[in-house]
Protein backbone atom coordinates (compact mmCIF):
# COMPACT_ATOMS: atom_id res chain seq x y z
CA UNK A 1 0.00 0.00 0.00
CA UNK A 2 1.42 3.61 -0.64
CA UNK A 3 0.20 7.12 -0.15
CA UNK A 4 1.28 10.38 -1.42
CA UNK A 5 1.88 14.02 -0.33
CA UNK A 6 3.42 17.29 -2.02
CA UNK A 7 4.52 19.64 0.21
CA UNK A 8 5.38 23.43 -0.29
CA UNK A 9 8.80 24.24 1.57
CA UNK A 10 8.99 27.83 2.79
CA UNK A 11 11.70 29.92 0.72
CA UNK A 12 15.15 29.06 1.93
CA UNK A 13 18.98 31.19 1.12
CA UNK A 14 21.35 29.05 -0.48
CA UNK A 15 23.25 26.35 1.23
CA UNK A 16 22.16 23.12 2.89
CA UNK A 17 19.59 23.19 5.09
CA UNK A 18 17.95 20.52 7.44
CA UNK A 19 14.39 19.87 6.50
CA UNK A 20 13.79 16.23 8.22
CA UNK A 21 11.24 17.98 10.69
CA UNK A 22 9.65 20.33 8.00
CA UNK A 23 8.79 16.40 6.54
CA UNK A 24 8.14 14.68 9.30
CA UNK A 25 5.50 17.15 10.45
CA UNK A 26 3.64 16.92 7.26
CA UNK A 27 2.52 13.35 6.73
CA UNK A 28 2.14 10.26 8.63
CA UNK A 29 4.20 7.78 9.08
CA UNK A 30 3.04 3.92 9.20
CA UNK A 31 4.78 1.27 11.54
CA UNK A 32 7.02 0.34 9.07
CA UNK A 33 7.60 0.72 5.25
CA UNK A 34 9.95 3.31 2.96
CA UNK A 35 9.35 7.09 2.77
CA UNK A 36 10.55 8.15 -0.65
CA UNK A 37 11.03 12.43 -1.06
CA UNK A 38 11.72 13.49 -4.28
CA UNK A 39 12.08 17.35 -5.33
CA UNK A 40 10.47 19.09 -8.29
CA UNK A 41 13.27 21.48 -9.23
CA UNK A 42 16.91 20.98 -11.46
CA UNK A 43 18.49 23.47 -9.76
CA UNK A 44 18.14 21.76 -5.80
CA UNK A 45 19.09 18.75 -4.21
CA UNK A 46 18.41 16.39 -1.88
CA UNK A 47 21.01 14.55 0.41
CA UNK A 48 21.43 13.20 3.82
CA UNK A 49 24.04 13.93 5.91
CA UNK A 50 25.47 15.22 9.26
CA UNK A 51 22.62 16.64 11.27
CA UNK A 52 23.98 18.17 14.45
CA UNK A 53 27.33 19.92 13.55
CA UNK A 54 26.16 23.36 11.41
CA UNK A 55 29.95 23.31 10.31
CA UNK A 56 29.28 20.30 8.11
CA UNK A 57 26.74 22.67 6.18
CA UNK A 58 29.33 25.61 5.61
CA UNK A 59 32.05 23.06 4.35
CA UNK A 60 29.27 21.34 1.69
CA UNK A 61 28.51 24.53 0.62
CA UNK A 62 31.75 26.44 0.47
CA UNK A 63 33.35 22.65 -1.29
CA UNK A 64 30.68 22.86 -3.60
CA UNK A 65 31.43 26.39 -5.14
CA UNK A 66 35.07 25.36 -4.79
CA UNK A 67 34.71 22.54 -7.13
CA UNK A 68 31.64 24.00 -9.84
CA UNK A 69 32.23 27.65 -10.09
CA UNK A 70 30.17 30.39 -11.24
CA UNK A 71 30.76 32.44 -14.05
CA UNK A 72 32.75 29.96 -16.60
CA UNK A 73 33.24 30.94 -19.88
CA UNK A 74 31.79 27.98 -21.15
CA UNK A 75 28.70 28.10 -19.83
CA UNK A 76 26.09 28.35 -22.61
CA UNK A 77 22.98 28.12 -19.71
CA UNK A 78 23.70 31.97 -18.53
CA UNK A 79 19.89 33.79 -19.10
CA UNK A 80 18.84 33.01 -15.38
CA UNK A 81 21.95 34.20 -13.99
CA UNK A 82 25.73 33.44 -12.73
CA UNK A 83 24.39 30.64 -10.09
CA UNK A 84 21.98 29.08 -12.58
CA UNK A 85 24.27 26.39 -14.64
CA UNK A 86 26.26 25.82 -11.58
CA UNK A 87 22.96 24.74 -9.55
CA UNK A 88 22.20 22.56 -12.35
CA UNK A 89 25.58 20.79 -12.14
CA UNK A 90 25.23 20.68 -8.66
CA UNK A 91 21.79 19.30 -8.26
CA UNK A 92 23.08 16.52 -10.99
CA UNK A 93 25.60 15.25 -8.44
CA UNK A 94 23.68 15.61 -5.52
CA UNK A 95 20.65 14.29 -6.63
CA UNK A 96 16.84 14.61 -6.67
CA UNK A 97 15.76 12.24 -4.56
CA UNK A 98 16.27 10.41 -0.77
CA UNK A 99 14.85 7.51 0.46
CA UNK A 100 14.30 6.31 4.17
CA UNK A 101 13.16 3.17 5.89
CA UNK A 102 10.60 3.84 8.87
CA UNK A 103 10.60 1.51 11.82
CA UNK A 104 8.33 1.67 14.99
CA UNK A 105 6.76 5.18 12.95
CA UNK A 106 10.02 7.21 12.77
CA UNK A 107 12.45 7.89 10.36
CA UNK A 108 15.47 5.44 10.72
CA UNK A 109 18.32 7.37 9.88
CA UNK A 110 21.45 7.40 11.93
CA UNK A 111 21.58 9.15 14.96
CA UNK A 112 23.49 11.64 13.27
CA UNK A 113 21.65 11.84 10.11
CA UNK A 114 19.39 14.44 8.52
CA UNK A 115 17.42 15.16 5.06
CA UNK A 116 19.36 18.02 3.45
CA UNK A 117 17.34 20.84 1.20
CA UNK A 118 20.27 21.36 -1.03
CA UNK A 119 19.23 25.18 -2.84
CA UNK A 120 21.58 26.44 -5.15
CA UNK A 121 20.18 29.19 -6.18
CA UNK A 122 20.61 32.55 -4.61
CA UNK A 123 17.07 33.19 -5.14
CA UNK A 124 15.41 30.09 -5.51
CA UNK A 125 12.09 30.50 -4.44
CA UNK A 126 9.45 28.06 -2.45
CA UNK A 127 10.55 24.06 -3.34
CA UNK A 128 8.07 21.14 -3.62
CA UNK A 129 8.68 17.95 -2.65
CA UNK A 130 6.63 14.80 -3.44
CA UNK A 131 6.45 12.28 -0.37
CA UNK A 132 5.59 8.74 -1.07
CA UNK A 133 5.09 6.08 1.61
CA UNK A 134 5.30 2.59 0.88
CA UNK A 135 4.07 0.06 3.42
Amino acid sequence: MSTQAQINLPEFSRGFHIITSIIENNIELPKTGILHVFIKHTSAGLTINENADFTVREDFESSFNHIIKENEPFYRHTFEGSDDMPAHIKSSLVGSSVSVPITNGRLNLGTWQGIYLCEFRNHGGRRNLVLTITS
